[in-house]
């Protein structure tokens, strides 16, 4: 929570598209924003209804798109929605879709409002989110233009002839040719060129108000605006149906962020991030990303969109384009725009991370009265009923986990065992390596438990002549970090947001997930073994070579006497296996086929 509440810090006030994920890392809800700082934040501040506090209730982690304007979010909202079907979102989970405006590709072609997009059907225009103002600037459009109006063709003049609407292909011969130009100016003003449109109906409004038309000037006043909206730029999805990737780039004085956008049919549907430090001219490292990454995939999209570079070997190798003006460079501008702001978080993340691990790593040397402990090692002991011991070590440098120094232990059998005897097993057999191999010891060791685990590990550290501050973490009754006790059984108290205590929370249940893990193993491991006890000719050595071929008891259960053969076993081992785990009385063909004389 404390990593998220950071992350709540950092929002932008601009317009974008957040996407909340649980604890599996599954999204689970994504929503667009006018201004993402405020909207995002409304989630954890407040008091909600039951459904939005049983989504809060499963938001861990959540991350967002930037786009240039509201329209784009709410396009890029429906693309990821169709993309993912999170749990949480209910509209736009079916197949209803933006609708787009189209010229057909009709002998006498006509201007229409549709929702499905077919290829070589006709030319698109959109999506527009507003459907009434795609409704109403068709309308206009039909009005303005002289397309056909009527889906069949009829014998006869209708009204719109006579309106000078429609050039009347029932009644007379009209070309291809005669279209031409209807279509073009019609383009011009649907790719936003719109502004002799809108003199001209803003002169007819003037017009019909001074003559105290007020119906029609309201008219002409909606067209306006319903026009404006049309007109709102969006740059999410692209009409042409060609599978795209858009890269572009930010970096700092070592590190690098690149930004790539997936766009599918069109359609901007999944984004990725990469940050990594480079060491030299940040233009060659971008290019050899680029080089990597799609060597590596061996196949690539239509076309790769990327900012300008003063290099151009990348031209001659995948299908790059550098566009220049237009939606592709302003899709190209998105993803370094996203680039910038995913770094900008990153950096300012890991600065307070270790502004707050300074400050908890001073304040738990102060409360325990040593030096400021930069290398911690914390242990735990698990097991079931005192079966399948194991110990698990993890070690934080500076307050990060630096997993190279993580460490597993099997107990070894004692003739009392008990989590204190446990641990100063586990204590023992650390230190006395670490003392022959002449290898750095740590500032502090945490022990998971009180008093009677401090105390073990100081007996064995004291046997070794070593002299290194140990402190225990505590937990409650519901299995949570609850306080700190010094080497001599003291708890201390903290405060559930200070610093130290949350450093604490990470290290204990870091190390408990570490040794229940290692725990788990063994215990399934150990369990498959004694399942194969009974199995002649079956000893330790098979075991392990079963187990190496197979990931689970079960798996073994299932196998047919040729999967078992095929681990290189003997035939006659294989079916002593098979008949074990499948009795006399089951339908074994094998066998049967074994008996015919």
């Amino acid at each position: 929570m404390d990593l998220l509440r950071q992350k709540l810090s950092l929002l932008p006030p601009k317009p974008g598209v957040y996407l909340m994920k649980d604890y599996r890392g599954q999204i689970i809800y994504v929503g667009k924003a006018k201004q993402l700082k405020n909207r995002v934040k409304s989630y954890f501040t407040g008091s909600h209804d039951g459904k939005t506090a049983r989504l809060v209730s499963h938001i861990i982690d959540f991350e967002y798109i930037l786009t240039d304007s509201e329209v784009e979010a709410l396009v890029l909202e429906c693309n990821l929605i169709k993309k993912y079907n999170p749990k949480y979102n209910i509209l736009l989970r079916d197949d209803k879709t933006y609708p787009y405006l189209m010229i057909t590709h009709e002998r006498h072609p006509r201007i229409m409002v549709t929702r499905q997009i077919k290829k070589g059907t006709g030319k698109y225009f959109g999506p527009y989110p507003n459907a009434t103002a795609a409704q109403e600037a068709a309308r206009l459009l039909n009005r303005l233009f002289p397309f056909r109006k009527c889906r069949q063709i009829p014998t006869r003049s209708c009204l719109y002839f006579h309106l000078d609407q429609c050039l009347a292909p029932c009644i007379r011969d009209v070309s291809p040719n005669d279209y031409e130009e209807i279509s073009k100016n019609a383009s011009t003003f649907l790719n936003g060129d719109q502004s002799e449109v809108l003199n001209l109906l803003g002169a007819k409004m003037q017009t019909a108000a001074e003559s105290l038309q007020f119906e029609r000037a309201k008219e002409y006043r909606d067209l306006i605006e319903d026009l404006k909206r049309l007109g709102e730029k969006q740059n999410i999805t692209l009409n042409d149906f060609v599978d795209r990737d858009v890269i572009g780039y930010a970096k700092t004085t070592d590190q690098l962020c690149i930004q790539v956008f997936y766009l599918r049919q069109g359609k901007l549907l999944a984004r990725d991030n990469f940050i990594f430090p480079y060491y030299d001219d940040p233009e060659e490292a971008f290019i050899s990303f680029i080089a990597q990454f799609y060597l590596e995939r061996k196949i690539w999209p239509k076309e790769i969109l990327i900012p300008s570079l003063e290099s151009q070997a990348l031209l001659s190798l995948f299908p790059i384009t550098i566009p220049q003006k237009g939606k592709k460079r302003d899709l190209v501008l998105m993803a370094m725009s996203n680039a910038q702001t995913t770094l900008h978080d990153q950096i300012t993340l890991e600065i307070r991370q270790q502004s707050d691990n300074t400050q908890a790593l001073t304040t738990l040397g102060e409360l325990l009265k040593i030096p400021c402990p930069h290398r911690i090692e914390a242990f735990d002991i698990s097991n079931t009923a005192g079966t399948h011991s194991v110990a698990g070590m993890v070690q934080f440098i500076d307050g990060k986990p630096q997993r190279k120094g993580y460490r597993k232990y099997k107990i070894q059998p004692m003739e009392i065992s008990d989590d204190t005897a446990s641990m100063s097993q586990v204590i023992r057999r650390r230190y006395h390596r670490l003392v022959s191999e002449n290898e750095p010891l740590p500032d502090l060791i945490l022990v998971d438990g009180g008093k009677g685990q401090i105390n073990a590990a100081l007996k064995e550290l004291e046997d070794l002549g070593l002299t290194i501050p140990v402190a225990g973490m505590v937990k409650n009754d519901r299995h949570q970090t609850n306080e700190l006790m010094d080497w001599e059984g003291n708890p201390i108290a903290l405060a559930r947001n200070h610093p130290t205590f949350l450093l604490l929370g990470r290290i204990q249940n870091e190390v408990h997930r570490f040794a229940i893990t290692f725990h788990r193993q063994q215990r399934t491991k150990n369990m498959t073994l004694s399942a194969l006890d009974g199995i002649t000719g079956i000893g330790p050595k098979r075991k392990q070579h079963l187990l190496q071929h197979f990931s689970s008891l079960a798996e073994i259960q299932q196998a047919s006497v040729e999967e078992l053969q095929s681990t290189g076993l003997p035939e006659s081992i294989a079916l002593s296996i098979f008949d074990y785990f499948h009795p006399a009385d089951e339908h074994n063909p094998l066998q049967e086929e074994k008996s015919i004389p």
